[in-house]
């Protein structure tokens, strides 16, 4: 069985509890659901995980590492949503120290997160904490986490509350500081931060989703699939009631968000970070047009920032990393601005996603917001394809057959593949038809 709910969920991360009601399942009728979505299950896993090994490095052979030393918490609470807990402790941790919790993607462990993610390098720099949750082949057959599992993504059960119990252990364990909790993770993983960012607002203060899906967007392991491609076009107002709804009564302050999405991603449609965007500054109560725009790190990723009204901070960015597809963007070596390994798949030599993680989370040092790294226009992109690819891709919508350009709103024929026009992006997330006008 690829997914099983435990029986005796804990809520708000507390070591006894009751399950929600509706949580307890027996008899033949819920056997035999359980064995239809564990089949489902299995194919969505599969298609997170992608075909062979895709997203792997191209850029030379496999790097011979050693392994980075994690240490295995065997008790931290009830674990209503049975995951493994592993924590790796820098040689030199301050007291107070700031925590980074790391959910890995499909297939994956905590252990090759932590050897190829680059978090460990980073966590040394500047002493923090990382707490890498571990999900099992009991769960979900591929070791996705289960994003899409209502059992699963709601404050209080499941792989939710296992989670938040792992950071209410290292403040008990290791003394770090509950006000600089942090959360990333890739693609499933990168769900489920969704998933922790909206059922906890209260405990983590950023997150950064790579290759992930809003909060809210599935809730089955049908719908899982619309979300992962093309996407769900929502609007903003109804993804930000889809987070205030996890957790009632939340009046903030809301966790800072940084969005992470490669340009050719086949597994999750690019889409889904125009639409993490529409849902996290919506909460934030911002519009969908940046304030300011930069490229940053080797290879020019695209940076759009969402300021906060009263400091000036950046509360919601996303970075559009091009030339990639599904994976975390790394960059091997050893300069400053360098993470990571490309040792296996869905970790891309691009950019050290994670060096700017880190400095979005305020880890590295800086104190006042970061000024754009190029001029605050960026240049404008221009895209050929078919009204499908459009749609996919997050560049266009679909409503009764027919395609829109986003942003704009310009209609641009039937969606199909036999339509193809040229869209000019500019400013980020906005498309205006450009037949015959881009270079």
């Amino acid at each position: 069985m690829s997914y099983v709910i435990p029986s005796h969920p804990a809520p708000d991360g507390t070591p006894n509890g009751d399950p929600p009601p509706g949580s307890r399942r027996g008899g033949r009728w819920s056997r035999t659901v359980r064995r239809l979505a564990a089949a489902v299950a299995l194919a969505t896993g599969a298609a997170l995980a992608g075909p062979g090994t895709a997203g792997a490095s191209a850029a030379g052979p496999t790097e011979a590492r050693a392994a980075a030393a994690l240490e295995r918490v065997t008790s931290f609470g009830a674990n209503p949503g049975a995951l493994n807990m592993y924590v790796y402790r820098p040689a030199t941790l301050p007291a107070n120290a700031p925590v980074v919790v790391a959910l890995h993607g499909c297939t994956q462990s905590a252990q090759v997160y932590s050897d190829n993610s680059g978090l460990n390098t980073l966590a040394d720099r500047h002493g923090f904490l990382v707490v890498y949750a571990e999900t099992t082949t009991v769960n979900n057959a591929n070791k996705c986490f289960n994003w899409f599992q209502p059992g699963d993504t709601r404050r209080g059960g499941g792989e939710a509350a296992s989670i938040r119990q792992m950071v209410a252990h290292a403040a008990t364990a290791h003394g770090v500081d509950t006000g600089r909790v942090q959360i990333t993770g890739l693609s499933a993983g990168g769900a489920m931060t969704s998933v922790m960012l909206a059922a906890y607002p209260d405990v983590f203060a950023a997150g950064a989703v790579v290759a992930g899906i809003p909060y809210g967007c599935g809730t089955d392991v049908v719908s899982a699939f619309g979300c992962m491609s093309p996407g769900m076009d929502r609007t903003p107002a109804v993804w930000a009631q889809a987070v205030r709804d996890a957790h009632p009564g939340f009046a903030g302050p809301w966790p800072r968000v940084a969005i992470w999405h490669g340009d050719n991603d086949a597994t999750v449609a690019p889409r889904n970070a125009d639409e993490l965007r529409d849902q996290w500054t919506a909460v934030h109560g911002l519009g969908q047009t940046p304030d300011r725009t930069s490229t940053v790190g080797p290879n020019s990723t695209r940076r759009s920032e969402f300021l906060a009204a009263d400091d000036g901070a950046s509360v919601v960015e996303v970075n559009r990393v091009p030339g990639i597809g599904h994976g975390t963007p790394v960059d091997p070596g050893s300069g400053a601005e360098q993470c990571g390994a490309t040792g296996t798949q869905h970790f891309i030599d691009s950019i050290c996603s994670s060096y700017w993680i880190t400095r979005f989370f305020g880890l590295d040092g800086t104190t006042a917001p970061e000024p754009p790294v190029d001029p605050p226009t960026e240049p404008a992109a221009c895209w050929t394809a078919n009204n499908y690819e459009h749609v996919r891709a997050g560049r266009a919508t679909t409503t009764g057959g027919q395609v829109y350009a986003k942003g704009s709103g310009r209609h641009l024929g039937l969606y199909n593949t036999f339509v193809t026009h040229t869209l000019k992006e500019s400013p980020a997330g906005h498309y205006v038809l450009a037949d015959g006008s881009c270079p």
